[in-house]
């Protein structure tokens, strides 16, 4: 069976590179594409949804921006099972610092040009929030695109949604982009931090076989 992965915001597969995926899957990986100007969020979700064949079964995996993408996705193409790591299941699961964000809309007034990799102080912020104590972080965030970086964090801030049963959720207990005190995750990576798919992929390898397991049940 087909399984669908979407990576975090900014960053391709190599931050998954690492996870050993059950041997019974084909692993298809879908890039981010750059939104249209003024682009809607249904209208970038149904985008991304073309890559995926749905005349077949298939299952979701997204791992942070790309959880809430895969779970975005299912609405359009419902899958068999959906899995997201470092993400949430529902906008009630945000934290303190992106519900100020959806209060105040304050990401769609930011400078697109604070987004670019020349501004040293939002990369340095961007470290210290995913992982401090990971010197090479920055190679894991490829896609830098300043129109798609602050449409992505307009997006996250605002998104709404409720829980779908089906969504399997994987959550570090150091993570600080999405606390797990807000959550109520079905596995706990520990000592991880949301960059757990790349530093922690030993344990995630192992979670991953058994949810895809065939004879599993639905977890």
């Amino acid at each position: 069976m087909k399984l669908y992965v979407i990576s975090g915001l900014g960053a391709d597969f190599k931050v998954l590179e690492k996870i050993k995926f059950p041997a019974n899957l084909e692993v298809v990986f879908i890039p981010w594409l750059i939104p249209e100007k003024g682009e809607h969020f249904a209208d970038y979700v149904t985008r991304m949804a073309e890559k995926i064949d749905d005349s077949a079964p298939f299952y979701l995996l997204g791992y942070s921006f790309g959880g809430i993408m895969v779970q975005e996705i299912d609405k359009i193409k419902p899958s068999e099972k959906i899995v997201i790591l470092g993400s949430i299941k529902s906008d009630k699961e945000k934290s303190g610092f992106i519900k100020l964000g959806e209060l105040t809309r304050l990401p769609k007034y930011l400078p697109e040009n604070i987004f670019t990799e020349k501004t040293a102080l939002s990369y340095s912020f961007l470290r210290k929030l995913i992982d401090p104590k990971n010197p090479k972080i920055m190679d894991y965030f490829t896609v830098r695109n300043p129109y798609y970086l602050k449409w992505s964090f307009e997006k996250i801030s605002a998104w709404k949604f409720q829980e779908n049963p089906k969504v399997i959720q994987i959550l570090a207990d150091k993570d600080i982009v999405f606390p797990i005190k807000y959550s109520k995750p079905n596995f706990v990576i520990e000592n991880g931090t949301h960059l757990f798919p790349a530093t922690k992929y030993r344990e995630v390898s192992a979670i991953l076989n058994d949810i895809f397991t065939e004879n599993s049940e639905q977890i």
